[in-house]
């Protein structure tokens, strides 16, 4: 069978490239194919993927391999910008149209490590810096550069950051389509910093349009004794950095940066405290939730952390009816992944003051030992010596507060 390798020069690029030389697990592998076209791809027997778009994949290990091209945007297009293939187009034209350095570099079938661009410069300086103007063209790159610092711990480069303020300036941000938003959200949360995300998206100035409802929290006040760190913005992204230290889960991250939204509704002659900001919060998080269409278990949990996370911290008052009322919003009986969800969330909030990051936090086990208790109740049994559900339900209610109240003596003296 014929291969592009005949009348071509075939490259890894990218990611693969720029986490090889990082050291670090090489998840998916890109190809860039110089000096060959459409028809002689096919002819090897690449499969071609969509009508427009110069890429195929590979009969046997099915890698993405893409012709080398240029594009320019344009309201045509895929996703907004047309696509020139042509066999002269060098390596180092396709490698330009890249978004970051550290992205545009290419290593040879012998290991050669192509770098028109600086890439590895900015792996040793630890920089995400942009290729060329042509990032401004897009803004999902905003959002990129912003994941790429959380994922690696990087900075963005000066001149990078004052083009992406640009960016927001001439309104290129409003332009984001929501699911792109999401999805580079979502990776985000998924990172070890994702607190740096938010913060790459305020430096940059886009944190205020894409996420209003996080940026308008930074620079309202809390009440010093309980957070010392003042400032509710710079407290929720401390909840996000411990969130993601106690847990993977993505709902939980986005619980604990949720969960004080409620706070930026508080009058200002009543700062620095905000009373009632839980039940306040709830429709900011429900619209936040629904503009970015997130899933359904992130907008589940978001509610119950929003609503419910003071209950943590004041455990041993909690009424044993009170107690029962929260288990039940968090639906624990039928769902215990969300209870312990909500637990990591609430301790992460605790922990997210400034001074406090490694305090113990004994409510979670109190309230999970009560928990416990409360499942330990033989509802099989109850709903036999019953006939109706409403009686049922109410036993199974009464049985409950009542193991619950046994186990509160039990775990407070």
């Amino acid at each position: 069978m014929v291969t592009p390798e005949d009348t071509s020069s075939t490259f890894l690029v990218g990611g693969a490239v720029r986490d090889r030389l990082l050291n670090l697990p090489i998840k998916d592998r890109d190809w860039v194919v110089v000096g060959s076209s459409p028809e002689k791809m096919s002819e090897a027997g690449f499969r071609p993927v969509g009508k427009d778009f110069p890429v195929f994949l590979h009969p046997k290990t099915h890698e993405e391999y893409a012709l080398a091209r240029t594009e320019r945007k344009t309201s045509l297009g895929y996703q907004g910008f047309s696509f020139s293939t042509a066999p002269d187009i060098t390596l180092e034209e396709d490698l330009q149209r890249r978004d970051f350095t550290i992205n545009a570099m290419a290593e040879s079938k012998n290991g050669e490590i192509i770098d028109p661009y600086g890439g590895q410069r900015d792996l040793k300086l630890k920089v995400i810096r942009h290729v060329s103007d042509a990032f401004a063209e897009d803004p999902v790159r905003i959002l990129r550069a912003a994941r790429f610092a959380a994922r690696f711990n990087f900075s963005i480069a000066d001149e990078t950051l004052t083009l992406m303020e640009q960016m927001v300036h001439n309104g290129e941000a409003d332009a984001l389509v929501v699911e792109r938003v999401w999805q580079e959200t979502e990776l985000a949360l998924g990172t070890a910093s994702p607190q740096t995300f938010f913060a790459v998206l305020r430096e940059s100035k886009a944190l205020g349009v894409i996420f209003p409802e996080i940026d308008t929290l930074f620079g309202i006040p809390q009440n010093k004794k309980w957070h010392p760190e003042i400032d509710t913005g710079i407290h929720t992204l401390m909840v996000l950095e411990q969130a993601a230290l106690l847990s993977e889960r993505l709902d939980v991250r986005y619980a604990a940066l949720t969960h004080d939204l409620g706070k930026a509704l508080t009058a200002k002659h009543e700062w620095p405290s905000h009373k009632g900001h839980e039940q306040k919060g709830l429709a900011l998080v429900e619209r936040l939730a629904d503009r970015l269409r997130v899933p359904k278990r992130f907008k589940k949990l978001s509610r119950v952390v929003c609503e419910y996370h003071l209950h943590t911290h004041r455990a041993l008052e909690l009424k044993p009816s009170t107690v029962l009322k929260l288990l039940e919003a968090c639906d624990a009986f039928r769902n215990p992944e969300e209870w312990q969800g909500f637990l990591m969330a609430c301790e992460a909030d605790a922990r997210g003051r400034t001074g406090l990051e490694k305090i113990d936090y004994p409510n979670a086990d109190f309230l999970n030992n009560l928990y416990e208790a409360a499942k330990s109740v033989d509802g099989g049994a109850i709903a036999k010596q019953l006939r109706n559900g409403t009686e049922i339900a109410e036993a199974i209610r009464i049985a409950r507060t009542n193991a619950i109240k046994e186990a509160q003596g039990k775990h407070s003296t």
